[in-house]
Parts: structure tokens; sequence; C-alpha cells
């Protein structure tokens, strides 16, 4: 397996931090389009609790996020553009390349991420990634959270499998690298339909992933239904398991963008344990990564 880490450490030379900055824009699951109430599980800030303030310009938002991580920076550091809360394709082309032309200008920004939905990128859209792509490298983050219909309606995704389909071979034809979301333990799935989700998303020709533990965030619908009681959360041991079950079906060539999430603590209402992110990270890193990094050295 490799981290996102270990390839950007390996391609750069240096450490890369990701800027989560805000498009202002909004979601076809929230504008009355799709919905109204967005996915179950998405906070009001549409997934971006951590990004930038989205009323400032986007070089200032550059600006303030390298400020925020400038105290763990030690020798030489890069950086990467990530817009990540809403959908960030989700506008006009003209206000899409003027807020993605600004966020690729600076020297130290090596790529352009961008965080949408399969349903919301049309010919346009594709043509404008593709042309940004050969100036610095693009990566579209897809949220498809899993490939069962059923918890798919549940969340109210608002798109079926075929649509990410289609996104995925329409990006790769113009080179542009995908990465794909999936949570895990979404209500009602096991750990084997976990399991087929994570299969079909790296045998779906994408170059990353990113596997996220299932929040219960307040104000959502999905903290009415766990208050309720229709469903658990992962304890820590059993998201420990799975994640070591899931990493040996994800091939060297995909990298792992995430293992875990953090949610903002004052909103996070379960699993508790994710709020403590060090103890989460270690935990990871001994059992998971380690493990099977000496795993494979030894079938080698």
């Amino acid at each position: 397996m490799k981290t996102l880490n270990q390839y950007l450490k390996e391609k750069y030379g240096c450490k890369v931090y990701k800027l989560s900055i805000s498009a202002k824009v909004t979601c076809p699951n929230r504008d009355g389009t799709l919905g109204s109430r967005g996915c179950i599980f998405c906070s009001e800030g549409g997934s971006g609790d951590f990004a930038a303030n989205a009323n400032l310009p986007i070089r200032q938002q550059i600006a303030e996020a390298k400020e925020k991580v400038s105290k763990k920076i030690k020798g030489k550091a890069l950086y990467i553009a990530y817009f990540q809360s809403f959908t960030n394709t989700y506008a006009s082309i003209e206000y899409l390349r003027d807020i993605y032309m600004q966020a690729i200008e600076p020297d130290d920004i090596v790529a352009l991420s961008i965080g949408t939905r399969p349903d919301c990128l049309g010919p346009d859209v594709i043509r404008l990634l593709s042309e940004i792509n050969k100036i610095k490298p693009v990566w579209v983050e897809l949220g498809l959270q899993t490939i069962h219909e059923d918890s798919a309606a549940y969340i109210r995704r608002g798109y079926t499998l075929d649509v990410y389909d289609k996104a995925v071979r329409d990006l790769r034809k113009e080179g542009i690298d995908v990465i794909t979301h999936v949570i895990l333990g979404l209500p009602g799935e096991t750990d084997k339909d976990m399991e087929q989700t994570v299969k079909y998303v790296v045998d779906s020709g994408v170059q990353g992933i990113k596997l996220q533990l299932l929040h219960v965030l307040k104000n959502t619908d999905l903290e009415k239904d766990y208050i309720e009681g229709r469903f658990e959360v992962m304890t820590m041991d059993e998201y420990i398991e799975l994640l070591k079950k899931l990493v040996k079906l994800i091939p060297d060539d995909v990298i792992i963008h995430r293992l875990t999430g953090d949610g903002p603590k004052k909103s996070l209402v379960a699993p508790l344990w994710s709020g403590d992110k060090k103890v989460v990270l270690n935990r990871i890193n001994n059992e998971v990564i380690t493990r099977n990094n000496h795993e494979n050295q030894d079938r080698r």
C-alpha cells in the first residue's frame, strides 16, 4: 500500500500540505435541484468544516491557509489547493475558470484538488479541467460513498452508479486523476458490503481512494436516526479490524489519501472516540499501515 504522504514525498522531495479553500458554491442536493437537505450525513458546512472562509478572495484564503500550517513546517514545503466544501464544479464555467486559475497561480501550489459530484461534470466542465490539467495537475475527488443502491438512497446521494462510472471514464480520458471517497459504517452495511465497494472503486480506474469513518454530526438528519436508535456506530477496534481487511484490496498503484477522518469536535455526536485524533492515527499507523507494509515485505 502507498499513502498520500509517501507518494507526495517521492514525487516532490518534501512535505506537501493540502490547503482547504472554499469556492462559495452550493450543491444540487441543497438548492432544490435534487433536494434541499443535502446528503443525510452532510454538515451545514457541506463537509468542509475545516475550509477557509468562503467570503474571502481565493488568494487571501490560500495565504491564510498557509499561515495555519506554517508552525508545522520544517524546511521546504509545497502545497495543493483543495476546493473541499459543497460541489466545486457546480457553477458557471466563467466563475470556475476564475477561481481555479487563482488557486494555481502561486508557484508553490503544485496541484489543484476539486471535490465534487459525478453528476456535476458536464462536457464544458471536463474541457475546463483538461485545460487546467495541462498547466498544473488536477485531481478530482468524487463522493461515491458506496456502490450499494439501498445505501445510496438512504443517504440521499442523488445519482446512480452508472453516473459515477461515466464520470471516471470522462476524466481519465483527459488524463485527470480521480480520487474516490468511500464512507465506512453506513447504516445497514456489512463488512462484505464495504469490501465490495472498495474493490469496485479500485477496479474502476481511479488513482486514489479516501476511506472515511462515518461521523454523526449535529443538525443532520443522520443525527436524528442515531438518537432514535436506528443504527449503531463502529467501535475503534471494529474500525481498525475493518481497515486491516480493506487495505489488502487496494493495489500499490492506487494511492490511499485517507484511512479515517475527524469531524469538528463541537459538532461530533458519534463515535466520540474518533475525536481523539492522535490516538486514532497512532493505532492506524501501527496496526494497519506498518503491519501491512511488513506483511508485504515478508511476501517478497
